[in-house]
């Protein structure tokens, strides 16, 4: 009996590092992408792990001095940067690829950058399309982002990271809430900010960065809502996101 117990617990120790070994290969290693790699600044990398409610999200990553004023985008991603989705036309009567402009997709980032277009919203146009060096398709997966500052003026200061992914209804984010609101309807639950601080004194420290709030959920403002106790799937987008400043 000990004997079937034993090879019983061998057995169950195979499987489960067979399983491990499944979802290591699956995942695959994290996909890097370098943006701004030519300026003489800071050299950061931020590392993002995804969580098990990612679904190809849309991202925004930027720095801001300690009074939260802007300073600059390290990333943004290709469809907010290009105005231009993979659900964007549905002119045929079903969705394809063509030119959109979502507001809410990642308002805070965008009001931050403070850009106000000619028809008063603050995302960009195919015309004022942000530059290429600082833009990419969304990541699949877990990546890693290696990115420079564009100067040392800033001895300390705020790396922002801004999420929101579409459709992801929930009991209080619903489909019938704004009804009418079609910005809303493109991204369901708010956008979710997270932040952390860098010191230029501690270089090659690991920074977890924390949720500070959400963004407006139709994207009309850049207030940041403390409040995110509304929020339920869209909190498990990201199972951890840190940076560190390389030295």
């Amino acid at each position: 009996m000990k004997k079937i117990v034993f090879f019983t617990i061998i057995l169950l120790f195979l499987f489960a590092c067979a399983y491990e070994s499944r979802k290591t290969s699956q995942e695959g290693t994290p996909e890097i992408l370098t943006t701004n790699f030519e300026s003489n600044g800071y050299e950061i990398q931020l590392e993002f792990t995804k969580g098990k409610e990612h679904n190809y999200p849309l991202m925004a990553i930027w720095l801001e001095d300690m009074d939260g004023n802007y300073v600059q985008t390290l990333y943004v991603a290709k469809s907010v940067a290009k105005a231009y989705f993979r659900h964007g036309d549905r002119s045929s009567g079903r969705w394809m690829p063509g030119p959109i402009r979502r507001p809410a997709a990642l308002p805070y980032w965008a009001h931050k950058r403070g850009v106000q277009e000619s028809d008063g919203l603050f995302v960009p146009t195919q015309e004022t399309a942000i530059p290429d060096a600082l833009t990419g398709a969304t990541p699949q997966g877990n990546f890693v982002l290696k990115t420079k500052t564009d100067d040392k003026d800033l001895s300390s200061f705020k790396i922002l990271f801004e999420i929101n992914q579409s459709w992801d209804w929930n009991r209080y984010w619903n489909n019938s809430k704004y009804p009418f609101d079609n910005d809303y309807k493109s991204s369901s639950q708010p956008a979710l900010v997270y932040e952390a601080i860098i010191n230029s004194e501690n270089p090659n420290q690991e920074i977890e960065l924390k949720l500070i709030g959400h963004s407006h959920y139709a994207g009309r403002t850049g207030e940041l809502f403390t409040d995110v106790s509304t929020i339920t799937s869209a909190l498990d987008i990201t199972k951890r996101i840190s940076v560190k400043l390389i030295n």
